[in-house]
Protein backbone atom coordinates (compact mmCIF):
# COMPACT_ATOMS: atom_id res chain seq x y z
CA UNK A 1 0.00 0.00 0.00
CA UNK A 2 1.30 3.53 -0.64
CA UNK A 3 2.80 5.63 2.11
CA UNK A 4 2.94 9.41 2.37
CA UNK A 5 6.32 11.05 1.97
CA UNK A 6 7.72 12.05 5.32
CA UNK A 7 10.92 12.96 7.13
CA UNK A 8 13.77 12.19 7.19
CA UNK A 9 13.83 14.42 4.16
CA UNK A 10 16.30 14.08 1.32
CA UNK A 11 16.08 10.27 1.41
CA UNK A 12 14.30 7.77 -0.82
CA UNK A 13 10.71 6.74 -0.23
CA UNK A 14 11.65 3.30 1.08
CA UNK A 15 14.08 4.83 3.60
CA UNK A 16 11.34 7.20 4.73
CA UNK A 17 8.87 4.32 5.09
CA UNK A 18 11.45 2.39 7.12
CA UNK A 19 11.90 5.39 9.41
CA UNK A 20 8.15 5.51 10.05
CA UNK A 21 8.00 1.79 10.86
CA UNK A 22 11.02 2.02 13.16
CA UNK A 23 9.51 5.01 14.94
CA UNK A 24 6.20 3.22 15.51
CA UNK A 25 7.55 -0.20 16.46
CA UNK A 26 10.86 0.72 18.11
CA UNK A 27 12.97 -2.33 17.17
CA UNK A 28 12.58 -4.27 13.91
CA UNK A 29 14.80 -6.77 12.15
CA UNK A 30 15.97 -6.35 8.56
CA UNK A 31 13.86 -9.27 7.35
CA UNK A 32 10.76 -8.00 9.16
CA UNK A 33 11.21 -4.63 7.46
CA UNK A 34 11.67 -6.39 4.13
CA UNK A 35 8.42 -8.32 4.55
CA UNK A 36 6.55 -5.21 5.68
CA UNK A 37 7.89 -2.60 3.25
CA UNK A 38 9.43 -4.27 0.18
CA UNK A 39 7.69 -7.65 -0.22
CA UNK A 40 7.53 -7.03 -3.98
CA UNK A 41 11.34 -7.34 -4.08
CA UNK A 42 12.50 -10.95 -4.20
CA UNK A 43 15.67 -10.11 -2.30
CA UNK A 44 16.31 -7.65 0.51
CA UNK A 45 19.44 -5.96 -0.88
CA UNK A 46 17.64 -2.79 -1.95
CA UNK A 47 16.11 -2.35 1.50
CA UNK A 48 19.47 -3.00 3.15
CA UNK A 49 21.03 -0.18 1.12
CA UNK A 50 18.22 2.16 2.22
CA UNK A 51 18.73 1.21 5.86
CA UNK A 52 22.45 1.85 5.64
CA UNK A 53 21.65 5.23 4.09
CA UNK A 54 19.57 6.01 7.18
CA UNK A 55 22.43 4.87 9.37
CA UNK A 56 25.02 6.97 7.54
CA UNK A 57 22.77 10.03 7.88
CA UNK A 58 22.59 9.48 11.64
CA UNK A 59 18.85 8.66 11.63
CA UNK A 60 19.09 4.96 12.51
CA UNK A 61 21.33 2.49 14.29
CA UNK A 62 21.54 -1.30 14.37
CA UNK A 63 22.87 -4.16 16.45
CA UNK A 64 23.54 -7.77 15.50
CA UNK A 65 21.53 -10.72 16.79
CA UNK A 66 22.29 -14.41 16.33
CA UNK A 67 19.33 -16.50 15.22
CA UNK A 68 19.27 -19.98 13.67
CA UNK A 69 23.04 -19.86 13.21
CA UNK A 70 22.95 -16.55 11.34
CA UNK A 71 23.44 -12.93 12.35
CA UNK A 72 20.67 -10.49 11.54
CA UNK A 73 20.53 -6.79 12.21
CA UNK A 74 17.96 -5.18 14.47
CA UNK A 75 17.22 -1.54 13.64
CA UNK A 76 15.97 1.43 15.63
CA UNK A 77 15.81 5.20 15.19
CA UNK A 78 18.27 7.51 16.87
CA UNK A 79 17.04 10.63 18.65
CA UNK A 80 17.79 12.58 15.48
CA UNK A 81 15.72 10.16 13.41
CA UNK A 82 12.83 10.18 15.86
CA UNK A 83 12.71 13.98 15.97
CA UNK A 84 12.81 14.10 12.17
CA UNK A 85 9.79 11.79 11.90
CA UNK A 86 7.93 13.72 14.60
CA UNK A 87 8.53 17.00 12.76
CA UNK A 88 6.27 15.87 9.94
CA UNK A 89 3.39 15.08 12.30
CA UNK A 90 1.99 12.05 10.45
CA UNK A 91 2.37 9.63 13.35
CA UNK A 92 1.17 9.80 16.91
CA UNK A 93 4.13 11.08 18.96
CA UNK A 94 5.77 8.49 21.18
CA UNK A 95 7.95 9.38 24.16
CA UNK A 96 9.81 6.06 24.13
CA UNK A 97 13.34 6.04 22.71
CA UNK A 98 15.27 2.90 21.86
CA UNK A 99 18.96 2.58 22.70
CA UNK A 100 21.66 0.00 22.15
CA UNK A 101 21.30 -1.14 25.76
CA UNK A 102 17.53 -1.60 25.36
CA UNK A 103 17.95 -3.28 21.95
CA UNK A 104 20.24 -5.86 23.56
CA UNK A 105 18.18 -6.09 26.76
CA UNK A 106 15.62 -8.59 28.07
CA UNK A 107 12.69 -7.05 26.14
CA UNK A 108 14.33 -7.64 22.75
CA UNK A 109 12.60 -10.95 22.02
CA UNK A 110 9.22 -9.72 23.21
CA UNK A 111 9.41 -6.56 21.06
CA UNK A 112 10.33 -8.60 17.99
CA UNK A 113 7.51 -11.08 18.71
CA UNK A 114 4.96 -8.26 18.79
CA UNK A 115 6.27 -7.01 15.43
CA UNK A 116 6.11 -10.58 14.09
CA UNK A 117 2.47 -10.83 15.20
CA UNK A 118 1.59 -7.61 13.38
CA UNK A 119 3.54 -8.76 10.33
CA UNK A 120 1.44 -11.94 10.17
CA UNK A 121 -1.72 -9.81 9.91
CA UNK A 122 -0.12 -7.60 7.25
CA UNK A 123 0.99 -10.53 5.10
CA UNK A 124 -2.35 -12.32 5.23
CA UNK A 125 -4.24 -9.08 4.56
CA UNK A 126 -2.08 -8.61 1.48
CA UNK A 127 -2.82 -12.15 0.32
CA UNK A 128 -6.58 -11.88 0.97
CA UNK A 129 -7.04 -8.40 -0.49
CA UNK A 130 -7.87 -6.89 2.92
CA UNK A 131 -6.36 -3.74 4.42
CA UNK A 132 -3.73 -3.86 7.15
CA UNK A 133 -0.37 -2.16 6.79
CA UNK A 134 2.84 -1.78 8.80
CA UNK A 135 1.46 1.25 10.65
CA UNK A 136 -1.95 -0.25 11.44
CA UNK A 137 -0.94 -1.45 14.89
CA UNK A 138 0.38 0.66 17.73
CA UNK A 139 2.34 -0.80 20.63
CA UNK A 140 1.62 -0.06 24.28
CA UNK A 141 -1.28 2.39 24.20
CA UNK A 142 -2.40 3.29 27.72
CA UNK A 143 -6.07 2.83 28.73
CA UNK A 144 -6.90 4.24 32.17
CA UNK A 145 -9.74 2.81 34.25
CA UNK A 146 -10.93 2.03 37.75
CA UNK A 147 -11.99 -1.32 39.14
CA UNK A 148 -14.61 -1.77 41.87
CA UNK A 149 -12.46 -4.58 43.25
CA UNK A 150 -9.64 -2.07 43.86
CA UNK A 151 -11.37 1.10 45.10
CA UNK A 152 -9.43 4.35 45.06
CA UNK A 153 -6.82 3.18 42.57
CA UNK A 154 -6.38 4.55 39.07
CA UNK A 155 -5.34 1.58 36.96
CA UNK A 156 -3.72 1.47 33.55
CA UNK A 157 -4.27 -1.23 30.94
CA UNK A 158 -1.48 -1.32 28.35
CA UNK A 159 -1.96 -3.90 25.56
CA UNK A 160 1.15 -5.03 23.74
CA UNK A 161 -0.54 -3.61 20.65
CA UNK A 162 -3.83 -2.24 19.36
CA UNK A 163 -4.28 -3.48 15.80
CA UNK A 164 -6.74 -2.24 13.16
CA UNK A 165 -7.76 -4.44 10.24
CA UNK A 166 -10.28 -3.82 7.44
CA UNK A 167 -11.86 -7.05 6.27
CA UNK A 168 -13.39 -6.78 2.80
CA UNK A 169 -15.92 -9.11 1.22
CA UNK A 170 -17.22 -7.79 -2.08
CA UNK A 171 -18.47 -4.29 -1.36
CA UNK A 172 -18.76 -4.93 2.38
CA UNK A 173 -15.94 -3.51 4.50
CA UNK A 174 -15.71 -4.35 8.19
CA UNK A 175 -13.36 -2.60 10.59
CA UNK A 176 -11.89 -4.99 13.14
CA UNK A 177 -9.91 -3.73 16.11
CA UNK A 178 -7.94 -6.07 18.34
CA UNK A 179 -6.17 -5.83 21.65
CA UNK A 180 -3.05 -7.98 21.20
CA UNK A 181 -1.12 -9.59 24.04
CA UNK A 182 1.98 -11.62 23.20
CA UNK A 183 3.16 -14.17 25.77
CA UNK A 184 6.55 -15.85 25.47
CA UNK A 185 5.77 -18.21 28.39
CA UNK A 186 7.57 -15.79 30.71
CA UNK A 187 4.64 -15.37 33.11
CA UNK A 188 2.53 -17.82 35.07
CA UNK A 189 -0.84 -18.94 33.81
CA UNK A 190 -2.43 -17.25 36.84
CA UNK A 191 -0.88 -13.90 35.88
CA UNK A 192 -1.88 -14.39 32.25
CA UNK A 193 -5.44 -15.07 33.36
CA UNK A 194 -5.33 -11.92 35.48
CA UNK A 195 -5.01 -9.92 32.27
CA UNK A 196 -8.54 -11.07 31.42
CA UNK A 197 -9.75 -9.36 34.62
CA UNK A 198 -8.13 -6.09 33.55
CA UNK A 199 -9.79 -6.16 30.13
CA UNK A 200 -13.16 -7.14 31.62
CA UNK A 201 -12.91 -4.28 34.13
CA UNK A 202 -11.98 -1.81 31.40
CA UNK A 203 -14.98 -2.96 29.37
CA UNK A 204 -17.31 -2.06 32.24
CA UNK A 205 -15.59 1.13 33.39
CA UNK A 206 -17.65 4.33 33.09
CA UNK A 207 -15.84 7.48 34.21
CA UNK A 208 -17.65 9.83 36.53
CA UNK A 209 -18.06 13.49 35.54
CA UNK A 210 -17.95 16.01 38.42
CA UNK A 211 -20.44 18.87 38.16
CA UNK A 212 -18.93 22.29 37.50
CA UNK A 213 -17.67 24.19 40.56
CA UNK A 214 -20.30 26.44 42.09
CA UNK A 215 -23.23 24.18 41.24
CA UNK A 216 -24.79 21.55 43.44
CA UNK A 217 -22.16 18.83 43.79
CA UNK A 218 -23.28 15.64 42.13
CA UNK A 219 -21.81 12.85 40.08
CA UNK A 220 -23.17 11.99 36.70
CA UNK A 221 -22.38 8.63 35.13
CA UNK A 222 -21.03 8.85 31.61
CA UNK A 223 -20.87 6.17 28.98
CA UNK A 224 -18.21 3.47 29.10
CA UNK A 225 -14.72 4.85 28.60
CA UNK A 226 -13.88 2.59 25.68
CA UNK A 227 -16.74 4.06 23.61
CA UNK A 228 -14.81 7.33 23.36
CA UNK A 229 -12.04 5.48 21.52
CA UNK A 230 -13.56 2.54 19.65
CA UNK A 231 -16.76 1.99 17.63
CA UNK A 232 -16.92 -1.52 19.11
CA UNK A 233 -15.01 -3.09 21.98
CA UNK A 234 -11.90 -4.74 20.51
CA UNK A 235 -11.48 -8.49 20.65
CA UNK A 236 -8.60 -9.62 22.83
CA UNK A 237 -6.07 -11.83 21.06
CA UNK A 238 -3.47 -13.71 23.09
CA UNK A 239 -0.59 -14.95 20.95
CA UNK A 240 1.72 -17.53 22.52
CA UNK A 241 5.28 -18.29 21.47
CA UNK A 242 8.67 -19.18 22.94
CA UNK A 243 8.06 -22.88 23.64
CA UNK A 244 7.30 -26.18 21.90
CA UNK A 245 3.86 -26.67 20.28
CA UNK A 246 3.04 -29.29 22.92
CA UNK A 247 3.84 -26.96 25.80
CA UNK A 248 1.86 -24.11 24.22
CA UNK A 249 -1.13 -26.42 23.69
CA UNK A 250 -1.06 -27.33 27.40
CA UNK A 251 -0.79 -23.64 28.26
CA UNK A 252 -3.89 -22.87 26.17
CA UNK A 253 -5.85 -25.68 27.85
CA UNK A 254 -4.77 -24.52 31.32
CA UNK A 255 -5.74 -20.94 30.54
CA UNK A 256 -9.20 -21.97 29.37
CA UNK A 257 -9.67 -24.13 32.44
CA UNK A 258 -8.60 -21.38 34.82
CA UNK A 259 -10.85 -18.82 33.11
CA UNK A 260 -13.84 -21.20 33.18
CA UNK A 261 -13.50 -21.70 36.94
CA UNK A 262 -13.26 -17.97 37.70
CA UNK A 263 -16.65 -16.61 38.85
CA UNK A 264 -15.50 -13.03 38.20
CA UNK A 265 -15.36 -13.82 34.48
CA UNK A 266 -18.60 -15.78 34.29
CA UNK A 267 -20.72 -12.88 33.03
CA UNK A 268 -18.22 -10.74 31.15
CA UNK A 269 -19.04 -10.00 27.50
CA UNK A 270 -15.31 -9.88 26.75
CA UNK A 271 -14.35 -11.71 23.56
CA UNK A 272 -10.93 -13.29 24.04
CA UNK A 273 -9.12 -15.85 21.92
CA UNK A 274 -5.73 -17.54 22.08
CA UNK A 275 -3.43 -19.02 19.44
CA UNK A 276 0.25 -19.56 18.79
CA UNK A 277 2.45 -17.31 16.71
CA UNK A 278 3.39 -20.25 14.47
CA UNK A 279 -0.28 -20.99 13.72
CA UNK A 280 -1.02 -17.33 13.05
CA UNK A 281 1.90 -17.03 10.64
CA UNK A 282 1.14 -20.27 8.84
CA UNK A 283 -2.64 -19.97 8.46
CA UNK A 284 -3.63 -16.36 9.12
CA UNK A 285 -6.27 -14.91 11.45
CA UNK A 286 -9.32 -16.09 9.49
CA UNK A 287 -8.61 -19.79 9.65
CA UNK A 288 -9.64 -21.80 12.75
CA UNK A 289 -6.51 -21.05 14.77
CA UNK A 290 -7.99 -19.00 17.64
CA UNK A 291 -9.43 -20.89 20.59
CA UNK A 292 -11.95 -18.81 22.56
CA UNK A 293 -10.77 -18.49 26.15
CA UNK A 294 -14.19 -17.83 27.67
CA UNK A 295 -17.26 -19.95 27.04
CA UNK A 296 -17.71 -22.71 24.48
CA UNK A 297 -15.68 -22.90 21.30
CA UNK A 298 -17.18 -21.05 18.33
CA UNK A 299 -16.48 -21.10 14.59
CA UNK A 300 -13.60 -18.75 13.90
CA UNK A 301 -15.63 -16.51 11.56
CA UNK A 302 -18.29 -15.99 14.22
CA UNK A 303 -15.63 -15.21 16.80
CA UNK A 304 -13.56 -12.78 14.74
CA UNK A 305 -16.26 -11.13 12.67
CA UNK A 306 -19.32 -11.30 14.87
CA UNK A 307 -21.81 -8.55 15.75
CA UNK A 308 -19.28 -6.45 17.66
CA UNK A 309 -17.44 -5.56 14.47
CA UNK A 310 -18.10 -2.12 12.98
CA UNK A 311 -18.82 -1.21 9.37
CA UNK A 312 -15.91 0.61 7.76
Amino acid sequence: MPYPHSAPTGLGQVAQQAAQVLYQHRLVSTMQLHRLITPHHTRSEFLRRQLHTLRQAGFAEAVGRRSAGQTQLLWWLTEKGAQSVEAVGLLQPRAYRMSQEAALGPLQEHTLAVVETGAAFVEHARRLGHECGPLDWSPEIAHYYRDEARPGEELCLVPDAVLNYVHTHGKQRTLLTFFVEVDRTQMTIARLAQKLHAYAAYHEYSPQAQAAKGTRARRQATMQAWRYRYPAFPRLLLVLTGASPERLARRIADLRSLAASDPALASTPLRAGVTTLDQLRAHGPFEPVFTPILGPAEPVDAWLRGPLAAAA
